[in-house]
This record gives C-alpha cells, sequence and structure tokens, in this order.
C-alpha cells in the first residue's frame, strides 16, 4: 500500500483518449522504487520480455551508469479500463541538444530494448492502442519531445513485437542468430568438421594444468574471473588501439554488481562463462539468460600464447552445448557482423528502430535521428564505406 501510494505522489497519470484502445490510462513512473512491484508482476512466464528488460538488469544499470550519465528514469505504464497493467515501457529520459528525449534503460549494454507485455496484450496489440499510448505520454507533466526506441527485436519467443505496428527502420546491424530446434543433435548446430578443428586445437589447452570450462556460480568463481577480465579487456583493447569503454564511470560497479546477484533456478542477472587453467582465465564470455535464449554481452581472451589455439571459439562452442543440454531454443552473440559470429549463427533476426515525436520539436529530432540511423546502416551495409569509417577512426584515435 505505501509503494502505490509514494508512485500516486510521484509520478503522474493521464486518461488515454481513444476509444477504440485498450489502453484507458497511461502513467509516467519518474523513479524506479515507484514502479517495482508493477514491474516485477510482469516478470512471469506468462508475460513477455526479454532478460535486458528485468527490473534488477535496468536498476542495477540506472544505480552506476545512468545516474553518472545524467539521465533520469521515464517508465511508462499502460492500463486497462480496470487498471490491470498492460505493458511497461522502460526509458529513460535527458536532454540532448536542447530537446527532451526518451531512450530506453540499459544503454549500449542492452543488447535487445523492447516494451515489458502482457502476453495476452501484445498477441492482439492494435495501432489504435499504440497511439492512444502515444496520447497518454503526451498529456503527461513532466512529458518528453521524442521517443528514440533503438535495437528492437521484432519478434520474440515467437510473437510479434507490437511497436513494430509503428513507424520504424531497419537498425544499422541485425542480429546473428542461432536457433535451437528441441532435442537437436549437436552436428546440427555446429558441423562436426567445425567440431573436429576445435577439438584439435583444444587438444593443446588440456594439457595446461586444471585447464576447465566453468559456468561460474559460487561468489568466488565469479569474482575470480572478473577480477581476471577487468585486467585482460582493458589491455587487449589497448593492444588493438580501441578506448577502455569498461572505465567509463560506473560500467564496472554495474557488471559485478549484475554478475553477482543472483535469480530463481541458479541463474544471475548476468551469467559468465569461462575456460581455466591453474595459471590463468583463458577465455571469458558473459551474458544474459532467460530459459529460451542466451544472449552474449562481453568477452575477451587470453593475451599469453594460449590465444593461439582459438580459445574465444572453444568457448562458444561449450557453451552452444551447454544450453542446447538445457532445453533453450535460441542463443545469439550479440547485435553485429563479427566474423566469428557467422562461424554459429547462420541466420539474422531483424532488428528495427523507431522514433516517434511528441511534441513540435520532436518531430524535427525524429527526422534527425532516422536520417542518421539510414546513414549508419547504409555504411555498414557497403564494404568499402565501412572501411573508410574504420580508417578515419584510426586516424583520429
Amino acid at each position: 500500500m505505501a509503494m502505490a501510494v509514494t508512485a500516486e505522489r510521484h509520478n503522474t497519470i493521464a486518461d488515454a483518449q481513444c476509444p477504440a484502445s485498450r489502453v484507458a490510462r497511461v502513467q509516467v513512473f519518474h523513479d524506479l522504487d515507484s514502479v517495482e512491484q508493477v514491474w516485477r508482476q510482469f516478470e512471469t512466464s506468462g508475460q513477455l520480455l526479454t532478460p535486458f528488460q528485468r527490473f534488477d538488469f535496468l536498476a542495477t544499470w540506472q544505480k552506476h551508469v545512468g545516474t553518472a550519465d545524467h539521465v533520469a528514469p521515464f517508465v511508462i505504464a499502460g492500463y486497462d479500463a480496470d487498471r490491470h497493467p498492460l505493458l511497461l515501457l522502460p526509458l529513460a529520459a535527458r536532454m540532448e541538444h536542447g530537446v527532451r528525449v526518451a531512450r530506453f534503460l540499459g544503454g549500449k549494454h542492452a543488447t535487445f530494448n523492447m516494451p515489458i507485455y502482457r502476453r495476452d496484450f501484445a498477441t492482439a496489440a492494435t495501432v489504435s492502442d499504440l497511439e492512444a499510448l502515444l496520447s497518454g505520454v503526451r498529456a503527461q507533466r513532466q512529458s518528453v519531445d521524442v521517443l528514440a526506441l533503438e535495437r528492437q527485436p521484432e519478434r520474440w519467443l515467437g510473437i510479434t513485437n507490437p511497436l513494430s505496428l509503428l513507424r520504424s527502420q531497419k537498425s544499422t546491424n541485425d542480429c546473428p542468430l542461432m536457433p535451437i530446434a528441441p532435442g537437436a543433435p549437436p552436428a546440427s548446430l555446429i558441423s562436426n568438421s567445425f567440431r573436429r578443428r576445435l577439438k584439435s586445437k583444444e587438444r593443446k589447452l588440456q594439457a595446461l594444468p586444471g585447464y576447465r570450462y566453468v559456468r561460474a556460480g559460487s561468489e568466488a568463481e565469479i569474482r575470480r574471473i572478473l577480477d581476471a577480465f577487468f585486467v585482460i579487456k582493458p589491455a587487449r583493447m589497448a593492444a588493438q588501439k580501441l578506448p577502455n569503454v569498461f572505465a567509463d564511470p560506473g560500467i564496472e560497479d554495474f557488471i559485478r554488481e549484475a554478475c553477482l546477484t543472483p535469480l530463481p533456478g541458479g541463474s544471475h542477472v548476468i551469467d559468465i562463462h569461462a575456460l581455466e587453467c591453474d595459471d590463468e582465465a583463458i577465455a571469458i564470455f558473459a551474458g544474459v539468460a532467460d530459459g529460451h535464449r542466451f544472449s552474449m554481452m562481453f568477452n575477451t581472451y587470453t593475451m599469453s600464447d594460449n590465444a593461439r589455439h582459438s580459445p574465444g571459439l572453444i568457448l562458444v562452442r561449450s557453451i552452444v552445448d551447454y544450453y542446447a543440454g538445457q532445453g533453450y531454443t535460441s542463443l545469439d552473440l550479440g547485435i553485429g557482423s563479427d566474423s566469428y559470429k557467422q562461424l554459429f549463427c547462420k541466420e539474422s533476426e531483424p532488428i528495427f528502430d523507431s522514433f516517434l515525436p511528441l511534441s513540435t520539436r520532436g518531430h524535427l529530432a525524429a527526422a534527425c535521428m532516422s536520417a542518421l540511423g539510414h546513414a549508419k546502416r547504409a555504411v555498414k551495409q557497403t564494404p568499402a564505406l565501412a572501411r573508410a569509417v574504420q580508417t578515419l577512426r584510426g586516424m583520429a584515435r
């Protein structure tokens, strides 16, 4: 009851004005504590969300990264006429070039972004429902000029993302995807010839004292592997003449807390997989899992001579085998066209962006964001342009 009172005091409510819509009320929450109870109601098997939209993932991100980046929660909730929640849009707002913009919480650390839907609403949502939601947001006392909703999957768990009904465009990159059929034999996921090559390379690593594959479960394992990651990754990025993005304010604290936060069933908000020996961490991959999909977030591998034996590829093979054995239906290695991803993921998942104006200023901002998105995709899809951009970035660094 106290939480409900807090929500009424700190957050604004507007009645939706579209009679054909099931969205009858819209509420915007400006702090995560007041929306936590509603949010966690959505985190059941009967609802539709990606693991990147879990409350624990995004609340931890906001605590360490969002606050340091000066973004404020702007979480939109849509309710039916009986005041039952239909969806949550977990956003954060800030001023950008004189325009107030709301983007998904999680920033670049969330591979996929999507509203959290009540499943029956998601399967039957209409344009009228979504227009009513936007109308309710416009009516807020503290609204925004534009919703910049990037990196959205067109479908999740076989259900179409309703936001794809509104104006949208292809994202800069699609996501390489590995579907996993129930009971699929290993050869159907990774070919026998590729497995043999990896096995040959792994024999060199198996000679190392204490060589093992680890899915980190205990606090000691998690801390040990993360300590290694935050030594190896900056060194590897420096060797590639890349900036150390993990040194940005709050990021290391976010990752450490998320990796240590347990979930029901033995997982963590972020799960860590590694190849280790007694002397070092050889390869590290981390991501999120929800019982259906494992999605990679970040990775690295040793700077030692053991890197010659493709430990990253060997670890991905182990991860594929692990989640296939757990009955998962898909796996991805993150959005992007890196060559190693294509070795495992033979399909491509469409990803889209939506830039939705809510004010007069927002129309111009949305048009500029859309044009920039089209330009980025054109560069990515044109090898010559992509090489030119990489060259210019290298010169700038």
